[in-house]
C-alpha cells in the first residue's frame, strides 16, 4: 500500500496546476464585465431613425425612447416646438429624469440639472445633452 501514494513533489505539482487553472477562470469571469463596460459599443451597421407620433408627447410632456442603444428624449417645449437629447448625464453617465414642475432635466445622481434646450443649469456636468435632430412628418416625429 505504501506505493500507491505520490511524492509531495508531484502533489504540489498536480495542486498549483489546479488552482493556477481556477484562478485563471475567476480571473477572466471578473474581467469580463470590466471589459465589456470599456469597450465601445458595436456600430451595427445602418442606423435608422426613430418614428414616433407626435401625440404621444404632451405639451411640455417628455418621452423617453431608445436611440442607437442609448437612452434618448424627446421633449414637446411648446405646441408644435419639439426637441430630442441623449438623456445620458454629460458627468458621469447617470440617466436624467424630466421634472414637468420645474420644466428642467435632472440627474438623480449629483443633482445635475439641465434646460429645455439641454444647456446645464447647475451641478457638476461641464457639458449640455447632447442634441439629437428632430422632423416634423406628418403625424409622425422622426428623430436622428
Amino acid at each position: 500500500m505504501a506505493n500507491d501514494s505520490l511524492p509531495p513533489n508531484q502533489r504540489r505539482f498536480f495542486l498549483t496546476i489546479v488552482l493556477g487553472g481556477i484562478s485563471a477562470v475567476l480571473s477572466v469571469a471578473a474581467g469580463w464585465p470590466v471589459f465589456r463596460f470599456l469597450s465601445p459599443a458595436s456600430g451595427g451597421g445602418e442606423v435608422k431613425p426613430v418614428e414616433m407620433p407626435r401625440a404621444k408627447i404632451d405639451v411640455g410632456g417628455a418621452q423617453f425612447f431608445t436611440y442607437h442603444g442609448s437612452p434618448a428624449v424627446v421633449l414637446q417645449k411648446s405646441a408644435g416646438e419639439f426637441v430630442a437629447f441623449s438623456a445620458v448625464c454629460t458627468h458621469l453617465g447617470c440617466i436624467v429624469k424630466w421634472i414637468p414642475d420645474k420644466e428642467e432635466f435632472l440627474c438623480p445622481c449629483h443633482a445635475g440639472r439641465f434646460s429645455t434646450d439641454g444647456a446645464v443649469l447647475g451641478g457638476p456636468p461641464p457639458k449640455p445633452l447632447k442634441s439629437i435632430p428632430v422632423v416634423l412628418a406628418g403625424d409622425l416625429l422622426r428623430i436622428g
